[in-house]
């Protein structure tokens, strides 16, 4: 099978690595003996693009500027949009993608950008520029049935309320807002995380949670992906989580 991408502003939200989550999903997809195929979207795209057509949408993370330029765009194609989200497509969004896709955000200035509104979360940014959640971030979120921890890197000036149904509980960091306990959005066929990282190559057990995702709702039944060689990321892992879960600074 061919999972079809549809990396929506590549060139603007591409934040800390974040592209490098689609070259995560390729590599394990290949890996698997299935096909990879990305489409970039870009401002004035949305009229010829069939949103519903593609396995995964992705959006990664930007500045207020890059969020400011591209809005427009974003609600031109939200009935298309919401259209694929109802249908079943995966949607993955980072840090300003994530904002993006609530009802809006204010920046630092009180400026508000209008987000696609799909969810009924919304973000505010501090009047003091200089107050960001900023550093590394363990979350505790759910996959299969079991508990998996969730490593990556935030930063983030944006205070997000109203997360009705969050991607994991905060262990370390701070998550939606300072000293959150909970960090993200989280539905059936929806990760949205302040989390970068890249965030996949940094927990590979979540990547293949959204690949037998697609692949199940692709080939209308369950599938289950044979194991990888992940002993270096196993081993990575371990490392951060010793250094910042033993540090006395986790939350209980």
């Amino acid at each position: 099978m061919t999972v079809k991408v549809l990396h929506m502003y590549p060139n603007m939200l591409d934040l800390y690595g974040d592209s490098g989550n689609m070259e995560l999903l390729s590599y394990r997809l290949k890996m698997r003996g299935h096909g990879f195929e990305k489409t970039s979207y870009t401002i004035g795209d949305g009229a010829k693009t069939d949103f519903e057509s593609y396995d995964l949408i992705y959006l990664g993370g930007g500045a207020d500027f890059e969020q400011q330029l591209l809005a427009e765009d974003l609600l031109s194609c939200k009935d298309k949009i919401l259209r694929a989200y109802k249908s079943g497509v995966f949607m993955l969004m980072i840090c300003g993608g994530y904002q993006l896709m609530g009802k809006y955000y204010k920046d630092s200035n009180g400026k508000k950008i209008p987000g696609l509104g799909l969810f009924d979360y919304y973000t505010v940014a501090s009047t003091n520029k200089r107050e960001r959640c900023i550093g590394n971030i363990v979350i505790e979120t759910d996959i299969g049935g079991k508990k998996y921890k969730v490593i990556g890197f935030e930063n983030h000036g944006g205070m997000t309320e109203n997360v009705k149904t969050p991607f994991g509980k905060v262990i370390f960091g701070n998550g939606n807002k300072f000293g959150s306990e909970t960090e993200g959005y989280r539905e059936k066929n929806v990760i949205a995380t302040y989390l970068h990282g890249p965030l996949l190559s940094k927990n590979p057990k979540l990547a293949d949670h959204i690949l037998e995702y697609i692949l199940s709702r692709k080939q209308g039944s369950p599938v289950s992906l044979k194991p990888l060689n992940d002993e270096l990321e196993s081993k990575a892992r371990e490392v951060m989580f010793k250094r910042l879960l033993e540090s006395g600074k986790n939350k209980k």
